[in-house]
């Protein structure tokens, strides 16, 4: 947000220097990023009086100028130019000056004839036409001047004299006389061979002994348009030339940079999205004076009316959309005159870095930034039917903006209609159908309120963000719209730009409630650590307009960020000063810090994984949707349901991950392919899949583990399971055959399971999935969901005596289906027991002679103890027996 001072200083007078004025709005929370001296490059650059003009001795087009610049002598300056006359007030650049981009301007000679400095035209003083509008140059085609195209063939002779037909009704005339007739107007005698006419004339290059083209039949001096001309015929008619000051009380000698406005100073500021109302220039009055302690000047419009009509008769409004509009105002003016607009608002418009348009665009523009309310101007002739429809755009609705591109609209758009079309983007841009143009008779003034969400969102999908929709995504204050609107209609009669027709649409959808906090001086001082009165607690609020009453705080309507105590104790910070605030130990309670159990779990895998030779690495949760079928997932797989990103940086990372082993795949390739050897690889990741609240993600963690390498096999990955497991203490752990998994091979892959919870599955690759990524090498792959693991873990250790009393082992070899796992066994093994087993252990699989066929022999050593005293062999022998009893029952397995 640029901020003129100049303009500020019509609502608070602040007199300090830049340097200063920056840090103390910055202190007070009014962070300024920069600031700038519009005129700080301007030096030695005055108002001066051409005396007289005669022709350069070398030149064909140069002048030899003598400038009263208010001393004593007169300066001696040639210039190039065609515009310039006797009498006329210019921009000199003496000897020794500096022009804006660093240029500097120093006496010398021009073919042998001394200049001491320059005349300025309008973009050596970084200006334009639209600063100063009266300064565009019309110029004549001057017959002297003609180079013909084709030498052969020339359009005019070079022996052309006064009255020689040049076609139809135009012929040669010979300047005469030149005087003034106003301002851009110049009277000039016509010698056309024979008589001498008068014509007021708009073209500034013509001179006394100058030969023009001139249009008999309507009286005027032809310029490179109407002879159809190209610009190389007449190379010094140029549009451009001296800038002719026309400002009114200039004195010869003056420093030009007021004359142009470049004696104001910008202030370019940060303003944080919570802070909306400063987003215009009485926003940051209010912030400055409270900084300053200086009296704030605000004004209330006033607007006489009294334009033929009723507005009520001439207009109606509708807002189906209310909930996307809290409020519309609107005022029409009539009888409209478009106009380059006066030069103290060209000029601040300038300095806040808008472009100057005319009169009826920049007072919505002047009042955008005046009072930080949006507004928009409408053709009144283009409104059809008289009415104004505030709407949801219609599924597939285009409409033309005033940037000239066609906007394809849906159904999340908010636009202003009239009985047949959308005439403009709702807060965001106008259409060109209803676009103020220079036959405008008829202008509506639109100040309205919109849903910053709705805004924020249209601007985004179209890609047109503006400065109205920057303004309205962050939420103005609904009540800022009428006081708007009449400033703009004040403005319209202040400049004579129109008449304003008596009334005002007013819809107000939503009635804002003040909010009202409890002033808490305790609290507040608790907060800062500070010691502040509470008188100066309700002196500072009150000069930042908030309304104290005992210990109730009604906060102003433009202060939609102020909702709670903590947001009043921010205020009195601000302006008591931060660096006031003494610092202090922290007092009161403080909290045990420590890690949660997840995390504390999480910590335990990494560091298990780590110590079996792991190393972690962290992959983007954000991948291809062909790495679904790398891991040979069907087409109809639910799990291939993913969240689409919508701004994705391309093809290969546009959806969220449901699954963590293409990831760690790709990280397998890629030290493959670097020809490691060997890679054991970990990860704490992240999946997101469908079905959570409000259309957000299910977020679930998964310990995901890869590796390949000549020591790596089924049973080596088995191990590292294992090893977490008993790490975080799992009981009834059991591993279960697995071969509908795609991704891992049919023979060597296994879901791990503790109870009744799957913890998650383990195994190699798939072959086909191996050469999906273009190795041949066997990996090995575990995904393990973290949940199921953190609700697996077992209670932390109790210290346990060592054993009194002797164990006793036995052996067993039974006799089974080769079907039948080990885990199976174990298990079985395990509940047969009668609470004396404390230990099973395998130690020999045979299949051979003396094994029946399809069967195998398999060997556990068992340990059994009591704590409380010696077992006997009866004893043991019985938990023995029940044990094969058991084995026998539920899985054939006998004794060998």
């Amino acid at each position: 947000m640029n901020l003129s001072r100049k303009w500020l200083n019509e609502f608070v007078t602040v007199e300090v220097n830049d340097k200063e004025f920056a840090e103390a709005m910055t202190l007070s929370g009014s962070k300024v990023e920069t600031t700038e001296d519009l005129g700080a490059e301007i030096s030695n650059v005055v108002v001066g009086k051409i005396v007289s003009l005669e022709r350069h001795p070398n030149s064909d087009h140069m002048w030899i100028c003598q400038i009263d610049v208010g001393g004593e002598e007169l300066l001696q300056i040639c210039t190039g130019a065609w515009n310039i006359h006797e009498g006329d007030l210019v921009p000199v650049a003496k000897h020794k000056s500096t022009l804006p981009g660093g240029k500097k301007i120093e006496k010398g000679k021009l073919r042998g004839v001394v200049s001491n400095g320059m005349l300025c035209g309008l973009y050596e003083l970084n200006l334009d036409e639209r600063d100063f509008p009266y300064a565009a140059v019309v110029a004549a085609a001057i017959l002297g001047d003609y180079k013909p195209l084709d030498p052969e063939k020339p359009s005019i002779p070079a022996d052309i004299q006064p009255g020689h037909k040049i076609y139809g009704p135009v012929v040669a005339a010979k300047v005469t006389a030149v005087e003034n007739a106003g301002v851009n107007l110049w009277k000039c005698a016509l010698d056309d061979g024979k008589a001498v006419t008068e014509v007021v004339t708009p073209c500034q290059n013509l001179h006394a002994e100058d030969l023009v083209a001139f249009n008999t039949k309507s009286g005027t001096i032809c310029t490179l348009a109407d002879l159809h001309a190209e610009k190389a015929e007449f190379p010094h008619c140029i549009p451009d030339g001296i800038f002719i000051l026309h400002e009114e009380g200039l004195t010869l000698g003056q420093d030009i940079k007021p004359v142009i406005g470049a004696d104001d100073h910008v202030v370019e500021f940060e303003i944080t999205p919570n802070r909306p109302d400063c987003l215009s220039i009485i926003g940051l009055a209010r912030e400055a004076a409270a900084t300053f302690d200086a009296d704030l000047r605000l004004h209330e419009p006033v607007v006489k009316g009294g334009a033929e009509g009723n507005l009520m008769e001439l207009l109606d409004v509708e807002t189906p959309a209310a909930d996307l509009c809290p409020r519309y105002t609107a005022r029409m003016v009539r009888n409209v005159k478009i106009a380059p607009s006066p030069k103290w608002m060209r000029e601040r418009l300038r300095a806040m870095g808008v472009r100057p348009i005319n009169n009826i665009v920049d007072i919505t523009n002047y009042v955008m930034l005046e009072y930080g309310q949006p507004m928009h101007a409408f053709d009144y002739r283009y409104v059809k039917g008289g009415k104004i429809i505030v709407r949801r755009a219609e599924e597939g609705e285009e409409l033309t903006t005033l940037d000239g591109n066609v906007r394809k609209l849906t159904h999340d758009h908010l636009v202003i209609a009239d009985d047949t079309r959308a005439v403009g983007l709702a807060g965001i841009m106008g259409g060109l159908n209803s676009e103020i143009v220079a036959d405008t008779v008829d202008v509506v003034f639109e100040s309205a309120n919109f849903n910053g969400t709705c805004i924020r969102k249209g601007a985004l999908s179209l890609g047109m963000r503006t400065e109205a929709s920057a303004k309205f995504e962050k939420g103005l204050d609904i009540l800022n719209t009428l006081p708007a609107v009449n400033r703009a209609c004040e403005l319209v009669e202040l400049l004579g730009a129109g008449e304003v027709v008596d009334g005002v649409i007013d819809i107000l959808n939503y009635v804002p409630q003040p909010t009202v906090l409890k002033l808490e001086p305790e609290k507040i001082n608790a907060l800062l650590g500070t010691d502040v009165d509470a008188d100066e607690m309700v002196r500072i609020l009150k000069k930042l307009d908030f309304q104290v009453d005992g210990d109730q705080v009604t906060v102003p309507s433009w202060r939609g960020d102020v909702l709670r105590m903590a947001d009043l104790a921010e205020e009195v910070a601000r302006f008591h000063g931060y660096n006031n605030i003494p610092c202090t130990l922290v007092s009161g309670e403080t909290t045990q810090g420590g890690y949660s159990p997840e995390q504390k779990l999480e910590q335990l895998l990494g560091s298990v994984c780590r110590t079996c030779g792991y190393d972690e690495i962290i992959t983007y949760s954000f991948i291809s949707p062909t790495y679904y079928d790398k891991i040979r997932w069907a087409a109809d797989d639910p799990r291939r349901e993913s969240f689409k990103i919508l701004n994705p940086l391309g093809e290969d990372t546009s959806i969220m991950r449901t699954t963590v082993l293409p990831s760690m795949l790709e990280i397998l390739t890629r030290n493959y392919n670097f020809r490691n050897k060997s890679a054991k690889l970990y990860e704490i990741g992240r999946t997101y899949q469908l079905g959570g609240e409000d259309g957000l993600a299910v977020e679930n963690k998964v310990l995901s583990i890869g590796a390949y390498g000549p020591d790596m096999d089924f049973f080596a990955m088995k191990g590292v399971i294992e090893a977490i497991l008993g790490e975080i203490r799992a009981k009834d752990v059991r591993f279960v055959a697995c071969g509908d998994d795609p991704s891992y091979h049919p023979g060597r892959c296994a879901t791990v399971w503790c109870g009744d919870t799957r913890i998650g599955v383990f195994g190699q690759i798939h072959p086909l999935v191996a050469r999906n990524y273009d190795v041949d090498a066997d990996f090995y792959c575990a995904e393990l969901d973290f949940n199921a693991l953190f609700a697996a873990r077992g209670e932390d250790p109790v210290y346990q005596p060592l054993p009194k009393f002797p164990a006793v082992t036995r052996d067993i070899a039974v006799v089974c289906d080769k079907a039948v796992t080990v885990g199976a066994l174990e298990d079985c093994i395990r509940r047969g027991a009668k609470g004396l087993l404390k230990d099973v252990a395998l130690f020999d699989i045979y299949t051979g002679t003396g094994i029946p066929e399809g069967k195998k022999s398999v060997a556990f050593n068992l340990t059994l103890r009591a704590d409380d005293r010696s077992l006997t062999a009866q004893e043991a022998d019985e938990d023995v027996k029940s044990i094969l009893d058991l084995l026998a029952s539920e899985l054939g397995a006998v004794l060998r």
